[in-house]
């Protein structure tokens, strides 16, 4: 099913198309570290509305915005012209690995008293009064 799911699919990856038109009027400006591949339009004359040069990521996996790290979202946006590497500052320390969005998988966080925990929350303390209009 590789090969059709690559024609026919667009939230797993670039289908065939895209990544036929992105070798061919795209230039591969840089990959970030999950694997995404960053484009900007070889045309000079293809504009943006604004009068930018059209750039966009092909995603190493599925169509995730949340994939994109915050560097690279810079660049798509048109905060720099240069490729992200040139503008970050030295890691700091303290700073953490980027971790993708979890919400809607299996890893997602669910407090206690959410369904997919039993639905069972803690017991209410009598600190709440309910609300009365007549009061």
């Amino acid at each position: 099913m590789g090969i059709l799911s690559k024609i026919f699919t667009w939230w797993d990856g670039a289908t065939i198309g895209t990544s036929l038109w992105s070798s061919r009027n795209g230039e591969h400006v840089g990959t970030d570290a999950q694997g995404n591949k960053y484009y900007r339009s070889k045309n000079a004359k293809v504009k943006t509305t604004e009068g930018w040069d059209r750039r966009w990521v092909i995603y190493a996996g599925a169509n995730d915005a949340s994939n994109v790290p915050a560097e690279w979202h810079g660049w798509l946006h048109h905060s720099y012209d240069g490729v992200p590497e040139s503008h970050l500052p030295a890691p700091r320390i303290w700073e953490v690995d980027y971790t993708p969005n979890a919400t809607g998988t299996a890893t997602a966080y669910r407090p206690q008293g959410a369904l997919e925990r039993g639905g069972r929350r803690a017991a209410a303390t009598g600190d709440y009064e309910a609300w009365s209009p007549e009061a």
